[in-house]
This record gives C-alpha cells, structure tokens and sequence, in this order.
C-alpha cells in the first residue's frame, strides 16, 4: 500500500473518509490533495453520506410512513457505512453508482 501525504497508508485514509461519514469526507479533501485514490473515497464519502443524510432529514419530518421510511434509510447507510469502509481498508476501490463516478470525475481519477 503507498503511502499518503499524511503519512498514512492508502487503506486507512481510505476507511478514515468514511468514518464520520460525510464529515470525515470533507476533511480528508482538505487535507488530502496527493492520493487520487484517498481523494476518490474522501468525494464519494461526501456524496454518499451527504445525501442519505439529507433524505433521512427530509423523511423524518414527515408523520409516520416518513419515520418508517427514515429508518429504513438510517439502515440502509449503515450497511452501506460498513461496507464502504471495509472496502476502503482491503485496498478495494468500491465505486457505488451515481456518487462513484461523480467521485472520480473530482478525484481525477476517471477513465476516459
């Protein structure tokens, strides 16, 4: 595994951009501007983890069928969360639809 510009090996900056989800995404952005690999997880980790957020937000305000829907949100991104990371620490690069490819075109590392 290479190592990052901040000093830590690729997988786990990788799992790192998904560990406060969206959060952790924007600070690995930040922080990060070497590792296309790292800055791939770090924008799909934004777009992922910002939009379930934002949903899980809309839903919950609705009485009922958007609570049981906001649920079922809030456990589909936690499955997704541990995915996504386990995917990040084996070094895999696990590219989700829409976010994914929305993820390589600002990390750079889209194939033309």
């Amino acid at each position: 595994m290479a190592e990052t510009s901040t000093g830590l090996k690729e997988n786990v900056a990788g799992l790192l951009c998904y560990l406060f989800t969206w959060v952790t995404g924007i600070i690995f952005v930040l922080i990060e501007q070497e590792n296309k690999t790292v800055r791939f997880h770090a924008f799909q980790s934004i777009v992922v983890f910002g939009a379930i957020n934002l949903v899980w937000i809309i839903f919950w305000w609705i009485p009922f069928l958007g609570w049981i829907i906001g649920f079922i949100v809030w456990i589909g991104g936690l499955i997704l969360w541990i995915v996504l990371m386990v995917k990040a620490y084996q070094g895999e690069k696990y590219k989700l639809p829409i976010a994914g490819d929305l993820a390589e075109k600002w990390a750079g590392t889209a194939s033309k």
